[in-house]
């Protein structure tokens, strides 16, 4: 099988030329992922008539992504750089008096640092050398200060003294002693002993000062109370916080003396504080928990001492992802997430919303998650990001002159390009006949005679959605003669709890049963040929994937992509396991094995024909290689076509971070397909 994995990373990269020999390429290809850039966390300064945000770029001869900040003038569209060049710069901030812009980037050593720019000279300064990298920065209420969360390392369980070293040995590595439960974080990997806290810092220049202390993780995004006297937090501060990692509650300390109270006590995790303009209010996010797989998150406002609690959004069956007060504190600006499409509205404390702007986009740009981000000044400017599926995130304004695109980061690499067409398709399960969104995107300038195989392309999550959203896959796919379908099969957000919770204790289930419908949709609509049809997926997806291919044989080959195969060992070695055995069942696997093994892919694998290649990151810490290998082992075993990518330094949430391991994914994956094709004197 080495010889095969060699063969299909070979033929990846052939598919990725700058240009053929009769002219640049027109339609999307691997190389054009070097020249992708995204629109990111926009500010809007306090007047709103100047926004910062996140411009993400790549580096072809690092291989690797740029963020850098830049300024819009929402009037004109004018473009400043802000934060530019070989480091990475993100969390744009402005002061309360908008004559000041903190943020964070990398210093000559690497070593992320917090800066300030003062926007009247054009001068920036590093106003504080930290040991840690700074998260969540907030200016104070009167601007003189910055509060920020930092790690603050300790030395942790000691067992025994290490021998004393000769001067000039060279030993081993001293052994690591773990003993939380939370030990490692995929991206991560190992986590340090420590924990992180609050602190502050003088926004022109200063030694950090600690607020807070002990054993606990405190959280950001941080809020000031008005008078600017303390600071309020997110922390899970009971008894043993790793074995209740879903219980985190509100608290303020004082920046006099450092006393804290808890301004939130419910079970389930409170999180995002938001102080009104006139600071006698105090909205945040959270749910009550019920150990299910999935809570919509809902606002809740209370007054500044913690009294008076109530949820506002009760009536409203959707998750809020953000909130920002609007300027005149009787209502707030929200994101949340509606049939896969993120949107804006304006919600009033007793609970009406009213549309601001409904085609948010956001995220890296692999595949259509819904997403976005968005701010609000306090003169009723808004800012977000938006884009569609053939337009990567840019930058959009809402404001006394409507609704306008500042941006248009692609412009120029799509010039001259045909992309796929992405449109709806209406699907109705065979399972119980509900309605299952899903859209259908044809190779560019597809011929309306012709029919094209079909890969069904199904997200991780399994708590996540797709949308009309860019994604370079999806682009890809279609630019190599497939037809793709996505969809948001049940247990899909962004259509209410009971839609999400249909696979609570129950995944995979009936959701296979609404990914073939998709499927024969797509074939209804005319276009497919249903003699080719092909199967992907990530994460959740490389679960379904993998589930599909043992429950039939319609399909010419897979590939599972960073799967759970055995629901007992993958909860036994991921890196939340603490969350996956108390919400997604009932009992841990040694007290009902049975109940772990018929919802795993390995239970059907002897079922298995289809040719299955598996992917996986060799850092992914959420669904260990161990559980793509007892795949692509019992396939071996079995005698069926099979292949193992490993990606190197790739960790489960990182397959887009280097373009030329993601476009030699993602050729592997059309390699495997073409392999199968039996249509292949059309291509």
């Amino acid at each position: 099988m080495r010889r095969l994995c060699l063969a299909l990373l070979a033929a990846s990269a052939v598919a990725a030329p700058a240009a053929s020999a009769t002219g640049p390429a027109r339609t999307f290809q691997p190389q054009d992922l070097f020249g992708l850039q995204y629109a990111s966390d926009p500010q809007v300064r306090p007047d709103g008539k100047a926004i910062a945000y996140v411009r993400a770029s790549y580096d072809q001869m690092a291989d690797k992504a740029l963020r850098s900040i830049w300024l819009v003038d929402p009037a004109t569209g004018a473009q400043t750089p802000v934060a530019t060049g070989d480091a990475s710069a993100s969390t744009p901030r402005w002061s309360p008096d908008g004559t000041r812009l903190a943020y964070v980037t990398t210093d000559e050593n690497k070593k992320p640092q917090l800066y300030v720019r003062w926007l009247a000279s054009g001068q920036s300064a590093r106003i504080a050398d930290l040991p840690e990298a700074p998260d969540s920065i907030a200016w104070s209420p009167d601007g003189r200060q910055i509060a920020l969360v930092m790690f603050t390392p300790d030395e942790g369980l000691k067992l025994g003294a290490p021998l004393d070293k000769p001067e000039g040995a060279k030993w081993a590595e001293p052994i690591k002693i773990i003993s939380r439960l939370h030990y490692r974080e995929d991206g991560e990997g190992s986590l340090r002993n420590g924990f992180a806290h609050v602190f502050v810092v003088g926004s022109e220049g200063g030694v950090p000062r600690q607020l807070t202390y002990g054993n606990y993780d405190d959280n950001g995004p941080l809020a000031w109370t008005a008078d600017g006297r303390s600071v309020i937090f997110a922390s899970n501060r009971g008894k043993d916080p790793d074995r209740e990692p879903l219980n985190s509650d509100l608290f303020k300390v004082s920046l006099a003396d450092g006393g804290m109270s808890a301004l939130t006590t419910r079970n389930g995790p409170d999180f995002n504080p938001r102080v009104s303009p006139d600071g006698t209010q105090i909205a945040w996010l959270g749910w009550d928990d019920r150990l299910r797989g999935y809570e919509n998150v809902r606002l809740s406002v209370m007054n500044a001492d913690g009294s008076g609690a109530r949820v506002v959004t009760g009536g409203l069956d959707r998750s809020i992802d953000d909130m920002q007060w609007a300027g005149d504190g009787r209502s707030l600006v929200v994101q949340y997430a509606d049939h896969g499409q993120a949107r804006l509205a304006r919600l009033t404390l007793d609970g009406r919303l009213t549309p601001v702007a409904d085609a948010l986009t956001g995220g890296d740009p692999d595949r259509p998650y819904s997403g976005g981000d968005f701010s609000t000044s306090r003169t009723g400017v808004v800012a977000y990001t938006t884009g569609d599926a053939t337009n990567p995130p840019d930058l959009a304004v809402r404001d006394g002159r409507g609704e306008r695109r500042l941006t248009r980061l692609n412009e120029s690499l799509f010039m001259g390009k045909t992309l796929a067409p992405v449109r709806r398709l209406n699907v109705t399960s065979s399972f119980d006949k509900r309605p299952i969104e899903a859209w259908l995107a044809l190779p560019p300038g597809a011929d309306p005679g012709k029919k094209y195989p079909l890969i069904l392309e199904i997200h991780g999550g399994p708590f996540a959605s797709y949308g009309p959203a860019f994604a370079s896959d999806v682009q890809m796919y279609a630019a190599a003669g497939y037809a793709v379908v996505y969809a948001n099969p049940r247990g899909s957000t962004s259509y209410g709890e009971e839609f999400a919770n249909t696979i609570n204790d129950n995944y995979p289930s009936q959701d296979y049963d609404d990914l073939m419908s998709a499927v024969d949709a797509a074939i209804a609509d005319g276009h497919v040929d249903e003699n080719n049809l092909f199967v992907t997926g990530g994460s959740g997806g490389g679960v379904l994937t993998a589930w599909i291919v043992g429950k039939t044989h319609r399909f010419k080959a897979a590939v599972s992509q960073k799967p759970v195969i055995n629901w007992s060992s993958f909860v036994l070695t991921s890196d939340e396991y603490f969350i996956y055995e108390k919400y997604w069942f009932s009992k841990p696997p040694w007290e009902d094995p049975m109940a772990y093994w018929k919802r795993s892919p390995i239970s059907l694998v002897g079922n298995v024909t289809t040719p299955t290649m598996v992917i996986v990151g060799e850092e992914d810490h959420r669904t260990p290689p161990s559980e793509a290998e007892q795949l692509y082992q019992a396939l071996q075993l079995r005698g069926v076509p099979t292949a193992l990518i490993k990606v190197p330094g790739v960790s489960h949430g990182t397959y887009a971070t280097r373009p030329s391991q993601h476009a030699a994914k993602a050729g592997a994956i059309i390699a495997w397909f073409d392999k199968y094709r039996t249509d292949k004197g059309a291509q």
